[in-house]
C-alpha cells in the first residue's frame, strides 16, 4: 500500500488543565489552512462548552475511530483528528485506519458559549493523557474549550515543539473523498428516541461475530432482518458502531441514513443526537471493504470540464458551513449537474465534506495532500494509459466503443439514460456499484476530447 509520512508540530500537548473558572480543555493545533492562508498553529475558538460531559465523550468517540482498525485490528492506526471551524460551528473528523469508518462530531452554536468561531481546518493533538482526562469530565463543573493558541501565545512561544510523524496511506486519503460522494446519496431512513436507541445499540453483536446485516424500522425501534426487504437499512459490520457506546447516556435520539435498499450491501450513516451536538459514524458497505475503493469520484476526476468548473466553484466556497448546489449554480452560471461534479472533484482535494443531517455540503481544507493521492488512483491511472496508447475506438453512432487491451477487446456501451456498461470482469462483478471500470473511464475521456474538438471546429466554421 502506497503511503507517505505526515508530520504534526504542536506548540504543546493537548490537555485538560485546572483554571480559575474550572477546568479547561486545551486542544493544540498543527499546521492548517485559514482564510488568510496557511498557519502553523491556528486558533479557532475560546469559550465554554454548554454540555461538558457529552462533548468530552463525543470527542473520545472521534478519537476512538482515529486510532482504530476494525478490519485486521492487529495493525495499529493513530492519526490525529481534523477540526474545521465554519464560523457557526466546530467539526471534528476522523477516519479509521482500515478506511471503513468515518466519524464526525458537529458542535453547533447551541453547544458553544464564547468568542466568535473562526474559519479554517487543522489537526488537533489527541494523546493518551488527554484521553484519560476526558473520561473524568462530569456534567457539574464548567469546561472551557480552547481550540488552538491565541495570537499572543503564538508570537511569544519559544519552547520545543511537540512533533509527531505518522504514515499516511493514500487509500486513507481517498476514503475521505469517497465518503462525501456516498453520503450525498443518503436519505433519512429512521429515528429512534433515546431509550430505544440505547436498547438497540446495546443489543448489537460484538467482536466481529456478524457481517453485513439489515435492519428495518418497526414502530419506534429497528428490528433485524436477514435480507434487504423494502424500507430496510444496511448495517454492515454492526460492531463498528462501538464508538457510539461512549455517548449513549447523553443521546437524545438516534438517526439513521442510507440509500434505498438494494440487493447489494450499501454504506449507511448513524447519527447520535446530543445536546447542541451531533456525532455521526458512516460505515462502508463491508468491514473488509474500505471507502477508498468505491470509485464514486472517478467520473469527475476523469473529465477536464469538472477540473475547470472546480477552479471556479472553489472561489465561491468561503468556508461556508452549508453549501447549497442551487445557490452555487446561480452564482457560477453552471448547471446543478456540473456543480455537483465540481464539488466531487474538490472533495478529492479535501475541500468538501457532506453533512447528512442538513443534506448539504460544507467547506473545509484537509491538512493533507489529498489531491495527490487521487491523481494516483490505480483505475484513473490505467484509464489514462489506455487513452495515451490509442486503445479506445468510438464506433459510428457513439453508443458503443471498443477498448483493446493487449489481445483482449472490451466493449463499452451507453444506454438511453447515459449509463455505461462494459464487458470486462470488473463490470460483471460490481455492475457499477464501485464506480466505473478503467475501460469506461477511458471512453469518457476520449468522448470529451472528441466533443471539444467538434465544438472548436464548429465555432471556426
Amino acid at each position: 500500500m502506497t503511503q507517505s509520512a505526515h508530520a504534526y508540530a504542536y506548540l504543546r500537548p493537548s490537555a485538560v488543565l485546572d483554571g480559575a473558572d474550572g477546568q479547561q480543555l486545551d486542544l493544540a493545533t498543527s499546521g492548517g489552512a485559514t482564510p488568510l492562508g496557511a498557519a502553523a498553529n491556528p486558533g479557532f475558538f475560546a469559550g465554554f462548552l454548554a454540555d461538558p460531559a457529552p462533548a468530552a465523550a463525543a470527542l473520545l468517540a472521534v478519537a476512538d475511530v482515529a486510532a482504530a482498525r476494525y478490519y485486521q485490528p492487529r495493525l495499529r492506526a493513530s492519526l490525529d483528528p481534523v477540526v474545521t471551524a465554519n464560523g457557526d460551528r466546530l467539526r471534528f473528523e476522523s477516519f479509521s485506519g482500515c478506511c471503513g469508518v468515518y466519524a464526525r462530531l458537529d458542535v453547533l452554536g447551541a453547544g458553544l458559549d464564547g468568542d466568535e468561531i473562526g474559519h479554517g481546518t487543522t489537526n488537533v493533538d489527541v494523546n493518551n493523557p488527554l484521553r484519560e482526562a476526558l473520561t473524568r469530565i462530569g456534567p457539574a463543573d464548567p469546561l472551557h474549550l480552547a481550540v488552538g493558541p491565541d495570537a499572543l501565545e503564538v508570537t511569544t512561544f519559544d519552547g520545543p515543539l511537540v512533533e509527531k510523524k505518522v504514515p499516511l496511506p493514500e487509500r486513507w486519503l481517498r476514503g475521505f473523498a469517497e465518503t462525501q460522494v456516498v453520503a450525498a446519496g443518503f436519505e433519512p431512513r429512521a429515528e429512534l428516541p433515546a431509550a430505544e436507541a440505547v436498547r438497540f445499540l446495546r443489543s448489537l453483536p460484538r467482536g466481529g461475530r456478524a457481517g453485513v446485516g439489515w435492519v428495518v424500522p418497526a414502530g419506534r425501534t429497528l428490528r433485524p432482518t436477514t435480507r434487504p426487504v423494502p424500507g430496510a437499512v444496511c448495517l454492515p459490520g454492526p460492531d463498528r458502531l462501538v464508538a457510539l457506546q461512549r455517548v449513549l447516556r447523553h443521546a437524545l435520539a438516534l438517526r439513521v441514513y442510507g440509500p434505498v435498499a438494494a440487493g447489494e450491501p450499501t454504506a449507511s450513516a448513524w447519527e447520535a443526537v446530543l445536546p447542541g451536538m451531533r456525532l455521526t459514524l458512516t460505515l462502508s458497505p463491508d468491514a473488509a471493504r474500505g471507502f477508498s475503493g468505491e470509485g464514486g469520484v472517478l467520473d469527475a476526476l476523469a473529465t477536464g470540464t469538472a477540473e475547470r468548473d472546480a477552479e471556479l466553484i472553489a472561489v465561491l466556497l468561503a468556508w461556508e458551513p452549508r453549501i447549497e448546489v442551487g445557490d452555487l449554480a446561480a452564482q457560477s452560471g453552471l448547471s446543478p449537474e456540473r456543480v455537483r461534479a465540481a464539488l466531487t472533484r474538490l472533495g478529492t482535494a479535501g475541500q468538501i465534506g457532506y453533512d447528512t443531517a442538513e443534506a448539504a455540503y460544507f467547506h473545509r481544507q484537509l491538512p493533507y495532500d489529498a489531491g495527490r493521492a487521487e491523481a494516483a488512483n490505480p483505475r484513473l491511472r490505467a484509464a489514462r494509459a489506455l487513452v495515451e496508447a490509442g486503445a479506445v475506438r468510438l464506433e459510428e453512432g457513439g453508443a458503443t466503443a471498443v477498448v483493446t487491451v493487449d489481445e483482449h477487446i472490451q466493449r463499452v456501451r451507453t444506454d438511453e439514460s447515459g449509463r455505461l456498461s462494459c464487458t470486462c470482469l470488473w463490470w460483471g462483478k460490481y455492475r457499477g456499484g464501485r464506480g466505473p471500470c478503467k475501460h469506461a473511464l477511458a471512453v469518457g475521456m476520449v468522448r470529451e476530447t472528441a466533443a471539444g474538438a467538434a465544438g472548436t471546429k464548429g465555432a471556426g466554421a
